[in-house]
């Protein structure tokens, strides 16, 4: 544990000094009077080292089960690992949703190499977030929460994952914009890096000042920064401000009580097709099949993946009849799937 304490402490004292430095040269002219803000800018300086580590010791390992005949089991597993960080002082966790997604049992490992069991406070649809309450102080301190808004391009950034594997990488920033899912889910300003991490299920992207900007979703094979480069996706933190106090007093947003289809659709040809079905979902109950390709949605047609999802969830209450125009080969028909909340369809997601 000393020597992996002293690994890490010199992975952040190179990306503070060396790296960062020749990203934010010119800021380091030190002016007449300089805050305790100004000195967190200044490359390598005791204050940036200070802030690094801080944001290093916020991240936390999580260790998931899902319950069993979990319906997320398929795409997920059942035993799932991954990272979140702590963002306030009740030790509350910070993480992806997807690895919370009907947990039976959490374990948070702290970087002092503490196992504390915990429950899943929250997991939110429409954000992507998950909330997890350690059952027992966690004794770390909270990292601040940044701005991912407008976040800029031209600036290194650092990535932690936590547990006993856990790392710390340099990363850059080369989109920020919108993002479909295939598993009918949508955000504004997602944040896209490169190089990829393979360890980024919840974990935390940090700026220079050591301030949250995101939590890790997924890997690419292609950011869509121009030269298809592979890296990660990152959930905007600017998503979790606005929904913070439902979270925590009814478990999700408001917004993600919505329409779900089970659907697994991508883009092809200009067109919406769809790849997979879920099981015992609205769309297996009216008959879709992968291959169809879904041309209307309630009378408007479909172009993207956006348009799908938007129309499905602004057309109505979760639970109502949906009319899709669907070809299936030269055949064009009218299918009509009775949609629902999709937190209905889960099973056992205790402590939400």
């Amino acid at each position: 544990m000393a020597a992996l304490s002293c690994l890490r402490r010199w992975a952040l004292t190179v990306t503070s000094s060396v790296l960062f430095g020749s990203a934010m040269v010119a800021h380091a002219q030190t002016p007449p009077a300089a805050s305790a803000a100004d000195e967190a800018d200044v490359a390598g300086s005791p204050a940036q080292i200070a802030a690094l580590e801080r944001a290093r010791d916020a991240v936390v390992g999580l260790r998931v089960r899902a319950v069993r005949e979990a319906r997320s089991a398929e795409t997920l597993g059942v035993e799932r690992t991954g990272s979140g960080v702590v963002i306030d002082g009740d030790g509350l966790v910070l993480t992806i949703g997807y690895l919370v997604l009907e947990a039976d049992r959490v374990d948070v490992r702290t970087p002092s190499g503490r196992t504390l069991p915990a429950r899943v406070l929250a997991y939110d649809l429409a954000t992507g977030f998950g909330l997890v309450q350690p059952l027992i102080p966690l004794g770390v301190t909270p990292a601040p929460l940044g701005r991912s808004t407008s976040t800029p391009t031209d600036e290194p950034y650092m990535i932690v994952s936590g547990g006993d594997e856990g790392g710390i990488s340099l990363a850059q920033l080369v989109s920020q914009r919108a993002f479909s899912g295939y598993w009918e889910y949508h955000i504004e300003g997602a944040l896209f890096t490169v190089p990829p991490r393979t360890d980024h299920s919840g974990a935390a992207l940090f700026n220079a000042r050591g301030e949250l900007v995101g939590i890790g979703s997924l890997i690419l094979s292609d950011t869509g920064a121009g030269t298809r480069r592979p890296g990660n996706l990152f959930v905007p933190i600017d998503l979790l401000k606005p929904v913070m106090a439902e979270l925590r007093e009814r478990g999700a947003s408001r917004q993600s009580t919505r329409a779900w289809l089970g659907l697994n659709c991508v883009e092809a040809g200009g067109a919406v097709q769809v790849m997979r079905v879920t099981d015992e979902s609205p769309a297996e109950e009216a008959g879709l099949a992968p291959g169809d390709r879904i041309l209307s949605i309630d009378g408007t047609a479909v172009q993207n993946l956006e348009s799908l999802y938007k129309r499905l969830w602004e057309g109505g209450p979760p639970e109502r009849e949906v009319t899709l125009e669907v070809a299936r080969g030269p055949m064009v028909s009218t299918v009509r799937v009775q949609s629902m909340d999709r937190m209905k369809h889960l099973r056992g997601a205790r402590g939400i």
